[in-house]
């Protein structure tokens, strides 16, 4: 995933993803597969009604290279509500529109 030898220069690391930096929490995941998880999360919450997911189900969904996946919505969205106070807005946009409950 990540080259053998990152770079540091002045707070920002060469040789990985750009969300990577120095003094970050977590590695962001990156847009594709938070668009896939948030795909996901739509199709659970108009086949149910809800997103009340529980924490080990598993969405299998096509993702945009045509290739079936198994995404680990409970996980995800449990873990999207618990970092929700150091989300970006534009990651509690999407799941907010489609009826994310933050608590």
């Amino acid at each position: 995933m990540f080259p053998a030898v990152l770079t540091v220069t002045d707070g920002e690391v060469s040789g990985a993803p750009p969300l990577l930096r120095l003094g970050q929490r977590h590695v962001t995941a990156s847009a594709g597969s938070n668009r896939a998880r948030t795909r996901s999360a739509r199709r659970f919450y108009e086949r149910e009604g809800h997103l009340r997911v529980p924490r080990k189900h598993l969405e299998r969904i096509v993702g945009e290279d045509q290739q079936e996946r198994q995404h680990k919505l409970g996980a995800w969205i449990g873990n999207q509500r618990s970092r929700a106070a150091t989300l970006t807005p534009e990651r509690m946009e999407q799941p907010s529109a489609i009826g994310m409950r933050w608590s």
